[in-house]
């Protein structure tokens, strides 16, 4: 299919050729918002909960996602003007928590100006492409002066939404300002930055009918030139928001045998401040499964989290099982990307969020 190409053939680029993410990286904003060519992947990651304003019961969980993969740190010299040094994936799906229906969209382009292109401030687009074979329009990440607005549609899927978002708390550095490792090797790590709340207004279409939506969303951007090690298998990502005005963000990297090799967490108060956790400062147990009837994978389906020094120990719960995105794309491996709520041991309401799960079931490891 013209502008596609297969992923795992992108990613096996020797990684030497590529920047690397290092302690002390200068960031500047809004600058940094923008894409980071010569880093080999990237990614500006949206999820969110948003509820329809004139059905305040018509609750809703969606995520959407922007990929850089890089194909050459830089373009030849005797390249022709059109010749592609990026591909665009992007990745976007809707939780339906009323009817428990998830929705997943996909598609990849090599960047070209007629099929997509990361762009360069001033310019306020910081990503576009062509919508999936099949589709009129767009998918559209823009900076809009003090946070993001994004569009995608998929008439096969029969979605599409329009959101745009605002912070309610500055921006949050990631690990040591910004840099966070992810495993021993020498380019095993990223640079990276969170919005933890983002005020989210917009509509969201579902089967033809339009809603307008509000919410609240949580923001994630990487860029780096790492890939799993061999060890590595996939990781378990949490962002949860408290209704106490705290946030949490905490992740493990897998070994084949299950266990986390790799992990690192972040607590964020109600006014906005930074606590790196240690590792001996939490920990996450899963505590049921689910698997997959396409797939045959089975995830993890429920989680206690226990952060002893804030007094809290968690239960994180799917707003439904079958919340996995499964990709049309060759190559493109099925995750789990989940809605999920935040109770207390006693099973009271302490918040919401969205869980991440790759890496399980056959042919799964992400190529990243």
């Amino acid at each position: 299919m013209d502008g596609l190409l297969d992923i795992s053939k992108a990613s096996n680029v020797a990684s030497w050729r590529w920047k690397i993410a290092r302690p002390g990286y200068a960031w500047s904003f809004p600058r940094d918002h923008w894409a980071h060519r010569g880093y080999h992947m990237e990614w500006w990651y949206f999820t969110g909960h948003i509820e329809a304003v004139d059905e305040p019961d018509r609750l809703f969980g969606y995520q959407f996602t922007v990929f850089r993969i890089g194909l050459m740190p830089e373009r030849p010299a005797l390249a022709a003007e059109r010749a592609s040094t990026d591909l665009l994936m992007g990745h976007a799906g809707i939780s339906d928590l009323s009817t428990k229906e998830h929705r997943f969209g996909d598609l990849i382009y090599r960047e070209n100006p007629m099929l997509c292109q990361f762009r360069d401030p001033p310019d306020e687009i910081i990503a576009w492409s062509l919508a999936p074979h099949g589709t009129n329009g767009c998918w559209l990440l823009r900076w809009n002066g003090g946070g993001f607005d994004f569009e995608m549609k998929d008439d096969e899927h029969a979605m599409a939404f329009c959101l745009s978002t605002q912070p309610s708390k500055p921006l949050v550095l990631q690990g040591s300002k910004g840099y966070i490792r992810k495993g021993g090797g020498r380019t095993a790590a990223s640079q990276y930055y969170s919005f933890t709340r983002l005020m989210t207004k917009g509509t969201l279409t579902i089967d033809g009918a339009t809603r307008r939506v509000r919410g609240t969303s949580w923001m994630d951007k990487e860029f780096g030139s790492s890939q799993l090690t061999e060890q590595q298998v996939g990781w378990d990502w949490f962002s949860l928001q408290l209704d106490d005005g705290r946030d949490l963000m905490f992740y493990l990297l897998r070994r084949k045998d299950g266990t986390a090799n790799y992990r690192n967490g972040t607590l964020v108060t109600a006014d906005g401040r930074a606590h790196y956790l240690k590792t001996s400062e939490w920990s996450v147990c899963s505590t049921d499964s689910w698997m997959s009837p396409s797939t045959k994978a089975i995830y993890p389906m429920r989680w206690t989290v226990d952060l002893p020094a804030e007094g809290f120990c968690l239960e994180v719960v799917p707003e439904f099982p079958d919340q996995e995105n499964l990709s049309h794309i060759e190559s493109i491996p099925s995750y789990w990307e989940g809605a999920v709520r935040v109770l207390s041991r006693d099973g009271k309401r302490m918040g919401r969020g969205y869980v991440e799960l790759t890496g399980y079931g056959e042919n799964s490891r992400p190529a990243m």
